[in-house]
């Protein structure tokens, strides 16, 4: 219990010093005591000599909203790949295993081809995203339930539909329109603001403290559906109460930040491997490491080069030998 609770005080340290760096780093030079004056003046009124205008537009406007969605994001993901993993009882499930992710790059391919359509971009991608994941719920659904296997198959399918239309929006798009497209593919926390984010962090949450509260429900269904009948509850009700929630900390993430892989995969299945198998404590730990985790990506993406490189593309570069480590250490559990 010790270690546990240990561990987790740790990862909020790291999380400290990594927002205190991610505050400091990028081309326009911030000292620590210029930080936190902006940030007293801002939220405390008190005011500092020799802040320009410049140093508080660069750290309370640009760089902390960043931050702040960064964290939400990985947080967010982590703890909707704990949820999956367990009620597929599967390590290699992810959050965008029902097609959130092409849903969602469906519709902001529309928001950008339409681009004076009223509708935002973010606005249609979560749209879209919540819509795949329920068509592959329904198209799934049978009298006599709805099985894991045809709810994965489901997700599949629904993907690759919305992907396709993808590819076709592409093709027909301007110049303008498909850099922009392929742009918002790769994931970028490079268009965060204010505007929405209070709204935005109060949902994640929200629906946290909800899985938290219930995360003992999880630790049941990890043991499968006949176990979990047998101790008291509805397999097939509580995953789709589990898996709504955790459709709708994917949908909002990605139609905030675009497509950002393989955090949804890797916190979680890390976490279980230092906190052990119980969810209680691997939801706490998954979201914090998945904070931490894409708000380093995201300020390397930002100041390990002249121009800006989406933060998709470096969790990507983790995530693929992770993937192979993973099959390789766990390849007879998984063809179980």
């Amino acid at each position: 219990m010790i270690s546990k609770l240990g561990f987790i005080f740790a990862l909020i340290i790291f999380l400290f010093l990594a927002v205190l760096y991610a505050l400091l780093a990028g081309s326009y030079d911030i000292s620590a005591t210029t930080a936190f004056n902006v940030l007293m003046q801002k939220f405390f009124g008190v005011q500092a000599e020799g802040l320009s205008k410049m140093n508080m537009v660069i750290v309370y406007d640009i760089r902390l909203p960043r931050i702040i969605t960064a964290i939400l994001v990985g947080f967010a993901l982590s703890v909707a790949g704990v949820v999956y993993q367990a009620c597929f009882k599967n390590p290699l499930v992810e959050p965008f295993i029902l097609g959130a992710s092409s849903g969602a790059a469906f519709g902001a391919a529309i928001a950008i081809v339409m681009a004076n359509s009223f509708f935002t971009v973010s606005t249609t991608a979560f749209f879209f995203s919540v819509m795949a994941v329920f068509l592959a719920y329904f198209l799934a659904r049978s009298k006599e339930g709805t099985p894991v296997v045809g709810l994965i198959l489901s997700g599949v399918i629904i993907g690759s539909i919305f992907s396709a239309c993808v590819s076709i929006l592409k093709y027909i798009s301007n110049d303008a329109s498909l850099r922009e497209i392929t742009f918002w593919i790769m994931g970028g926390i490079y268009y965060a603001n204010w505007n929405g984010l209070f709204s935005f962090a109060a949902i994640i949450i929200f629906v946290f403290i909800v899985i938290f509260l219930l995360s003992y429900r999880l630790n049941l269904l990890s043991l499968g559906d006949l176990d979990a009948r047998n101790l008291g509850i509805s397999p097939e009700k509580n995953k789709i109460f589990f898996i709504t929630l955790a459709t709708l900390l994917t949908s909002l993430s990605v139609s905030n930040v675009g497509i950002i892989a393989w955090i949804g995969l890797m916190m979680p299945h890390a976490a279980r491997l230092i906190v052990g198998a119980d969810n209680r404590y691997v939801v706490i730990c998954a979201g914090l490491m998945g904070a931490i985790y894409l708000l380093v990506c995201d300020t390397l993406a930002r100041t390990i080069s002249v121009t800006e490189i989406p933060v998709g593309i470096i969790t990507s570069i983790a995530g693929a030998p992770f993937l192979l480590w993973l099959l390789r250490s766990k390849k007879k559990d998984l063809l179980r």
